[in-house]
């Protein structure tokens, strides 16, 4: 009896606990149905990053979210400016042999926020959201493949994914 007790208390205890699936929730203002995503600003000497993102995050809020995304930030309700404050790479493994990099990190630093349009409330801020990607160098000078382009994209993605989780979830 004192077994069945403990599971029925923790799954009583979790469930009203306020505990729920990432993904799921929704802590924007219902009247927020349309948000614009303009171009990003860039303190940073890498353009590419700060000019893929708002295509990533507008492809991430469409596939994911009920919200519409707008190109004119005076047709929407809510807007998410954002810009790149600073990126970090280094290398993170080495090939023993040449002593060359092997592999990179790239850390990425965002200011975001999310206003309403209407009256200027602020709905999310982060002013130092980090998001983190690593990919590999090919060591061999023949079959050299230049990654960094591949790992921008996949860090666009990355960050687009983190932003629109969130925004939606005000984490």
């Amino acid at each position: 009896m004192r077994c069945l007790t403990v599971p029925a208390l923790c799954a009583l205890l979790l469930g009203s606990c306020g505990y729920h699936v990432a993904g799921r929730a929704d802590a924007l203002p219902k009247s927020i149905k349309t948000i614009a995503v303009p171009a990003f600003g860039n303190n940073t000497t890498r353009y590419r990053l700060s000019d893929r993102l708002p295509q990533a995050i507008t492809r991430e809020f469409i596939s994911r979210t009920r919200y519409q995304v707008v190109p004119d930030v005076n047709a929407a309700d809510a807007i998410l400016q954002g810009s790149v404050v600073n990126v970090l790479s280094f290398p993170t493994t080495f090939d023993t042999q040449t002593g060359r990099a092997a592999g990179v990190q790239i850390n990425v630093y965002l200011n975001l926020n999310l206003t309403e349009r209407t009256t200027g409330k602020v709905l999310y801020s982060n002013p130092n959201m980090e998001v983190r990607e690593r990919y590999e160098i090919s060591i061999d000078p023949l079959a050299y493949f230049e990654e960094s382009e591949t790992a921008l994209d996949r860090l666009s993605k990355e960050v687009a994914g983190a932003v629109v989780s969130r925004v939606i979830e005000m984490f």
